[in-house]
């Protein structure tokens, strides 16, 4: 409890949330606390886990970035074709990761050095990264990797039900929050996202920084790409289509602003785990898809007007406050 305390009062509510989300699956399906289906169900969400990290850190800098998911695609694909082609694994790998940094690359020189919106253009690379990795890959599905990549994608810590995938997830949360919130780095997006104009006259490089957001985005979006083709064990052009809504649902959700300047990788992380919860408690009740992307649509509502209802309750109980303040004797 004295844990709770210490956490915003948003992070506190969605730590309530996910204990109501895994009380409440428990009462739809006595098999949903059971640990292998905690275990599968942490690992289906590890990839959207792994792309809000640094979401998080472009919509606390007032971007954002729409094409996660076909970038994650284009990448799945890449490994499939080079792996197809006979080239080695472990180069198979790094040229995703290559073309992930590149497209994360072309995302950020079109807003920072063209000045345009990012989610216009992100909407573009959206269909653009989707449609090169329709090109690679047609309809078809390479599969048949080798067992030592697919265990990384749907194995488990020796000894535990951890999946590696979440595991590693995990960790990067815990670094990414670090740089956020105990480095001047992480300070200077939110400076960055609360007063653009301001953060320029400070000497931040605005444009620089975005910049690398981006790239770091092409980047962990490419990650996501190799965990899902080995957690499936198949590289196709259209995995992980329509993740990019499960992503900005969790960031927005986690109590970051969309106008940037306030948020926190614990509210994104906890709201990953929370949504994630509920399709599964759906899921395993045999909810349809139809349901469940009803449900993502309504959470992503929630996600913006729910911790804005929340920041205006408590800045008009602080001008109460203060007006109470000032009368008294």
């Amino acid at each position: 409890m004295k844990a709770l305390r210490n956490l915003p009062g948003w992070e506190t509510t969605l730590v309530v949330l996910v204990i109501v989300a895994l009380l409440g699956g428990g009462l739809l399906s006595k098999d949903f606390l059971t640990g292998q289906n905690l275990s599968f169900l942490t690992a289906n969400f590890s990839e959207t886990l792994l792309m809000a990290l640094t979401m998080t850190l472009l919509v606390i800098v007032a971007e954002i970035d729409l094409s996660v998911a076909s970038i994650l695609g284009l990448c799945s694909a890449v490994l499939g074709v080079l792996f197809a082609a006979g080239v080695p694994m472990p180069l198979v790998i790094l040229a995703a990761f290559v073309v992930g940094g590149l497209a994360g690359l072309l995302n950020g020189v079109l807003v920072t050095r063209l000045g345009l919106p990012s989610l216009a253009v992100t909407i573009g690379t959206l269909a653009l990264y989707r449609g090169l990795a329709f090109v690679l890959l047609g309809d078809r599905a390479i599969a048949e990797f080798p067992q030592a990549y697919t265990n990384f994608g749907f194995g488990t810590l020796p000894g535990t039900l951890i999946p590696i995938p979440i595991a590693v997830g995990v960790v990067l949360a815990i670094l990414t929050a670090v740089i956020l919130h105990a480095t001047p780095f992480g300070r200077s997006l939110y400076a960055i996202g609360a007063n653009q104009v301001a953060a320029r006259f400070s000497g931040l490089q605005v444009e620089r920084t975005k910049l690398l957001l981006f790239v770091m985005s092409g980047l962990m979006s490419a990650l996501a790409g190799v965990v899902y083709t080995f957690r499936f064990a198949s590289a196709r052009g259209d995995n992980a289509t329509g993740f990019e809504l499960g992503v900005i649902a969790a960031v927005l959700l986690g109590g970051v602003s969309i106008f940037g300047g306030k948020g926190s990788v614990v509210g994104a992380v906890l709201a990953v785990f929370l949504i994630g919860l509920i399709n599964g408690a759906l899921t395993i009740v045999d909810v349809s898809n139809e349901i469940l992307t009803i449900v993502t649509g309504l959470l992503l509502i929630g996600s913006v007007l729910v911790p804005n209802l929340v920041g205006r309750v408590q800045a008009a109980r602080q001008r109460r406050m203060s007006r109470g303040a000032t009368v008294s004797p």
